[in-house]
């Protein structure tokens, strides 16, 4: 197996204390970037309103940039000609569907309400969260959990098409139609389906696009032993080095909101760590009960237990305002699921020598 950074490890038991410094070390790296974030939200005046002068798909450019860049260096080491060994893979897609958008929606739906029935701004803002389906960070997540990287390509290219089709109506599903028969009180979601799928396009199909032509004419050229041996391991660390920049960023922009209502985000924060805890460890029991490789459930697992922050965000604020309640449940989602997924990460690599030798990844595993 080989590390992010291109390490190559020996042993499927010993991957923690064979990864590279940065992949060690990388819960105290995200941990310093949001504090770093929160300090220069608070301490450069000004600051807030430069980073979101410029935005992409209603995302601060900033950010757009460090997603991207985030993005691309994992989908170019993707192998692009075996992702057919995917596709024929039922019982993955099955269930992957059934838990992102049946169940995901479902669960943050009933946790919004159990912990916060007198908060309508906080539980709208978290049922928009729990619609928003992972198409970016999780990515990393895989990755550093050994996961199978053309599975999460594949999953991750099939929640963007039901997120186009899906999010309008299972927003006002969950916000109206739903709250209507339970004899609750509802709210409105007015979402162009339009900025859904430019939302998608850009964040997942310049990044997507980017990489598979990077593989095809890397390989073409030179081969893929020079392509996976050489070329990747230069380019592995931006990834982390992308995430770690969007994180700041990130911070820097949403860290009045989050630093002056300290109660109120932890209230939000609750059900939020339910939901990761809740997703993550249902979808993992499922992908190891139905015969899934180690791979597989992990990929499984995160695709289940991310959400799409960058759209929830962005969907908060044009339909109530950046300075809403739903606003601020958007932004503390990401200061939830960073920390909490790291943590699955190192999970998830322990919990490996619980499958069967044959689902340890290969040796020689590209980065």
């Amino acid at each position: 197996m080989t590390t992010t950074t291109g390490q190559t490890t020996a042993a499927p038991t010993a991957v923690v204390g064979k990864l590279s410094r940065l992949d060690q070390f990388l819960p105290l790296w995200i941990g310093l970037a949001m504090a770093a974030g929160l300090l220069l939200g608070r301490g450069v005046p000004g600051l807030n309103t430069a980073l979101d002068a410029v935005k992409v798909s209603g995302i601060s450019l900033p950010i757009a940039l460090g997603l991207l860049i985030m993005m691309y260096p994992v989908l170019a080491k993707v192998r692009y000609d075996r992702l057919d060994t995917v596709t024929g893979d039922r019982r993955l897609l099955i269930s992957s569907l059934l838990l992102n958008w049946i169940l995901g929606p479902a669960l943050m739906f009933a946790l919004a309400w159990i912990f916060l029935p007198d908060q309508p701004a906080y539980r709208t803002g978290l049922i928009i969260v729990g619609l928003a389906r992972c198409i970016a960070m999780v990515i990393i997540w895989n990755d550093l959990a050994c996961g199978d990287r053309e599975a999460a390509a594949v999953l991750v290219a099939l929640n963007s098409v039901f997120q186009v089709l899906a999010f309008g109506l299972l927003g006002w599903f969950y916000l109206s139609v739903l709250p209507g028969w339970l004899h609750l009180s509802g709210a409105k979601l007015d979402v162009s389906g339009w900025d859904i799928a430019r939302n998608v396009l850009i964040f997942l199909g310049i990044p997507l696009l980017a990489g598979y032509l990077t593989r095809r004419f890397g390989e073409k050229a030179k081969g893929r032993t020079w392509y996976e041996a050489a070329f990747l391991p230069k380019i592995g660390p931006a990834a982390l080095y992308g995430l770690l920049f969007t994180i700041v960023i990130l911070f820097a922009l949403q860290g009045d909101a989050i630093t002056n209502r300290p109660l109120d985000v932890a209230r939000i924060a609750l059900p939020l760590l339910a939901y990761f805890a809740i997703m993550w460890a249902g979808s993992y029991a499922l992908g190891k009960a139905i015969g899934l490789t180690y791979e597989r459930t992990t990929t499984l697992a995160f695709t289940a237990a991310g959400n799409n922050f960058e759209l929830a965000i962005a969907v908060a604020i044009a339909t109530f305002g950046v300075t809403s309640g739903q606003a601020l449940a958007g932004v503390v989602g990401p200061l939830i699921e960073v920390p909490v997924l790291v943590a699955l990460v190192y999970v998830s690599l322990a919990l490996r020598r619980r499958f069967r030798p044959a689902a340890a990844p290969n040796p020689a595993r590209p980065l």
